[in-house]
């Protein structure tokens, strides 16, 4: 038994010597990391580094929304007192420092000594500039005796422009949380987060300092145009102004707004309406209502006026749109051969529907007489539009608002969005068919009516509305579509939910994103430009994600259209799964320079089908091999071809694409 034991502690010594020895070579060989990482853990003190939240630009890069750093100053009492000796030197020389620099009166230090001398945190001023704080910090520097005060950082929201933009822009609240606009739709892409300064005692009992970085938010780029922001606001004011008192004494019109946008993208360049507030001020109501009026104002009623003045006209209101709607009732009967074109209509002034007699506008002159069809759009005839509309049939007539969008969400992505309302074509009697054939007794919202007249443009294809283009990380690098496809499809591939191992692109993606997914070992399909063709193919074919270079990125299991604010929550989701930054998880995507010009053409499929011209582009694609590409298609709205080349130097790309070019031009296909 006594051998059992011997053996035993010297099993115990051995096994303490050798764990000894290994704590003297981890000591020798990482003992100050370790001391550290230690020390971290004892806290003596730890103050947050606030993130700078991320700027709004407008298409220009002219910052629309920003965040400038200021200080609040704050006041350690402990610190201040701590000297016995020299106390009242201290006070005295701090409560002079605090006055001169910052306009901080001497009772507001003598309140916090007598009520918390002990207190660490006592803040006196948020909001110091700093040329102030670095000011103030030089002469802390020189005078000993200033104790106790330090400067935290922090940052303000500013809007450069005021009011420019007010209703798509919004604004944020304490907190970096966006109460209304694009400030709120991208909350989350906007913030980063917070870093931290820690303060430890080292092995001689002084205090060091470790910083944890903060992680600053992204900035998003915007399709909107601040030179033609500012001219539309700046012409609704002057047509209120030149209103004002006609429909009521003191005022214009209630409600003004203008839309501009790209038929071709989807962009909008330009949302304004009326009125507008102050974004760095954005709960003043005097230039509204009278100093009583604000006064005599219950909480309520405050709340009340502000939800109406921040309200979003274009997105969240709705009204008959009365006949802006008839090229829609004219090109539904066109497009299902209820109408020829060569009709003529006769306009007596009204039409009798069952017992209803419903005017035109011609009434009291007798009537438009005899027009065609041209002169009906002209004259914007309700009769014509009328019968128009009975012709089409209340079927055709509701299936045809519905492909319109009309009754449906545009997925503009800003918030408050509202949608119209629309008669069903069950019950729906001729007085019914007549008046909505002419814009009345349904509504729409403003953006919703713009975005049909975009497809009535372009000739028929739909493009969200939307107002970002691009997400950019804090060092200005762009997060396009194409990475974001690649972020999210590495995610699901790790997943495990990758379906058929696919991801769906355009023709346009960047070369860049194919190599990256080559890499990454995932698959892909490439469709035509449009939400339309992508989702059909995710549809057809189960895949979960997909879309265009442009940002329009389709997440199946949750919508069938790209959606900005569902892209922003799952990057955001890939961000805090992966803790890493957008531009660490986009990192692998090389981004290829690209060429692409566009000539004018008489015959667009004779020109891209010429053998010459085909020649001239599978020539272009040997020289390239796997070190790029080349990509020639007819534009679906223009008489245009497009020639795209993308390859690893953009001397490289133009030589390419003007090759090409020469070809069409040489045998006669440019329209002049």
């Amino acid at each position: 038994m006594q051998k059992k034991l011997v053996m035993l502690f010297i099993a115990i010594l051995l096994a303490f010597v050798i764990l000894v020895g290994r704590i003297t070579y981890i000591n020798a060989s990482s003992g100050e990391d370790y001391t550290k990482t230690v020390l971290d853990q004892q806290q003596y003190m730890s103050r947050s580094i606030p993130f700078k939240r991320g700027d709004i630009v407008d298409t220009n890069g002219t910052k629309l929304a920003t965040s400038e750093r200021v200080y609040n100053v704050i006041l350690d009492a402990k610190v201040l007192l701590s000297d016995e000796t020299k106390k009242a030197e201290n006070i005295a020389a701090t409560k002079k420092a605090l006055k001169s620099y910052f306009q901080i009166k001497a009772s507001a230090v003598d309140a916090i000594i007598a009520d918390s001398p002990d207190s660490r945190y006592n803040i006196l001023k948020k909001g110091i500039s700093y040329d102030d704080a670095k000011a103030f910090e030089a002469a802390e520097k020189k005078n000993s005796k200033i104790k106790g005060v330090w400067l935290e950082e922090d940052y303000v929201r500013k809007y450069p422009y005021n009011t420019l933009a007010c209703d798509v822009l919004g604004f944020s609240v304490s907190g970096n949380v966006g109460a209304s606009g694009l400030e709120a739709s991208y909350n989350s892409t906007l913030n980063g987060t917070d870093g931290r300064r820690y303060g430890y005692q080292n092995e001689d009992s002084a205090i060091e300092n470790t910083v944890k970085e903060p992680i600053n938010g992204n900035t998003i780029v915007t399709t909107i145009d601040a030179n033609l922001q500012s001219i539309v606001e700046k012409h609704l004011e002057e047509f209120n102004q030149a209103h004002t008192d006609e429909a009521q004494e003191g005022m214009g019109f209630k409600n003004g707004a203008v839309i501009m946008m790209n038929p071709n993208t989807g962009e909008v360049l330009a949302m304004a309406s009326s009125p507008t507030y102050d974004l760095n001020n954005p709960r003043d109501l005097s230039k509204y209502y009278t100093e009583e009026e604000i006064t005599g104002m219950s909480s309520d009623d405050k709340i009340d006026a502000l939800n109406e003045l921040w309200r979003n006209f274009c997105v969240s209101d709705t009204f008959e749109p009365g006949s802006t709607i008839k090229p829609f009732t004219v090109a539904t009967g066109l497009e299902i051969g209820a109408l020829k074109g060569d009709e003529t209509y006769y306009c007596g002034g009204s039409l009798q529907i069952d017992e209803w007699e419903i005017k035109c506008i011609s009434y009291d002159n007798g009537g438009h007489g005899q027009q065609n069809l041209t002169q009906v759009m002209e004259n914007s005839c309700n009769v014509a539009l009328m019968q128009i509309g009975l012709a089409i049939g209340p079927e055709e007539f509701c299936k045809y608002q519905s492909i319109f969008g009309f009754g449906q969400y545009t997925g503009i992505d800003l918030p408050g969005e509202a949608v119209g309302i629309l008669q069903s074509p069950d019950g729906m009697i001729k007085t019914d068919l007549a008046t909505n054939s002419f814009g009345q007794n349904f509504n729409v919202t403003m953006l919703r009516l713009a975005t049909g007249f975009c497809s009535l443009i372009n000739g028929g294809d739909y493009y969200e509305p939307h107002l970002v283009k691009a997400i950019q990380d804090e060092n200005g690098n762009v997060i396009n579509g194409d990475m974001i496809i690649y972020i999210y499809g590495c995610y699901l591939k790790e997943r495990g939910k990758l379906a058929g191992n696919k991801v769906v692109t355009t023709v346009m993606s960047n070369f860049g994103l194919y190599k990256a997914l080559d890499d990454a070992g995932i698959e892909y399909e490439k469709t035509a430009v449009g939400d339309k063709y992508v989702y059909e193919n995710m549809s057809a074919n189960g895949y979960r994600v997909g879309g265009e270079q442009s940002g329009h990125i389709i997440f199946r299991k949750y919508a069938t259209t790209g959606d900005g604010i569902l892209t922003a929550i799952k990057m955001m989701e890939v961000m805090l799964e992966k803790k890493k930054t957008l531009a660490e998880l986009a990192a692998p995507v090389p981004v290829y320079p690209q060429v692409l010009k566009n000539i004018r053409v008489t015959d667009k499929a004779a020109a891209q089908n010429d053998p010459d011209v085909q020649a001239a582009v599978k020539a272009v694609g040997e020289k390239l091999g796997s070190d790029g590409r080349i990509l020639v298609r007819e534009s679906g709205t223009e008489p245009l071809v497009r020639v795209m080349v993308e390859a690893g130097e953009e001397a490289l790309c133009e030589k390419y694409v003007d090759e090409v070019i020469d070809v069409i031009v040489k045998n006669g296909y440019r329209e002049d």
